[in-house]
């Protein structure tokens, strides 16, 4: 039974495409297609671009996708790399973990929105407080005495006349 790598490549044969033209097809790099046919799986960071790569170029070739990735998968089992699936969840998660995620599901145009109103609130309520506060305050509270006061031999209808 041909391996995985060996299809493909017979595949890619059989089409008269060299590996740029798949390249340019697929727009899977030339390192990776060289990889996937030489059956080096080792230069993939996760299994799941070796699927996704395979499916594509098995698409593009015309081949059975599902024969292909049934075979690829019994293959992935064999290296040491790809063996074991990875864990869902690495450790457990944090304060800042939760609230990055609650922020990332947010709906931006309407927090903007909201947040925009909010301000122009807050804006007219302290405008309101300081022109209430402006008009309630006694404008001749900190005045001190008055230049002019009254003589005791004065009644104090007039004013006295500065000197």
């Amino acid at each position: 039974m041909p391996t995985v790598a060996e299809q493909l490549r017979v595949g890619r044969e059989e089409q008269k495409l060299n590996i740029y033209q798949v390249a340019e097809i697929t727009k899977i790099k030339t390192d990776h297609i060289r990889a996937l046919e030489s059956g080096h799986y080792d230069v993939f960071s996760a299994p799941v671009y070796i699927r996704g790569f395979v499916r594509t170029y098995a698409k593009v070739l015309k081949l059975d996708e599902s024969r292909l990735i049934a075979d690829l998968e019994t293959e992935l089992g064999q290296t040491e790399k790809f063996r074991q699936l990875p864990p869902l969840v690495q450790k457990p998660r944090g304060t800042l973990d939760f609230l990055m995620l609650k922020l990332s599901t947010l709906n931006w145009r309407i927090a903007t929105a909201v947040a925009g109103a909010a301000i122009v609130l807050l804006l007219a309520w302290f405008g309101f407080r300081s022109f209430r506060n402006r008009n309630e305050a006694d404008p001749l509270k900190n005045l001190g005495p008055g230049l002019y006061q009254s003589r005791p031999e004065q009644s104090g209808e007039l004013l006295p006349l500065p000197k």
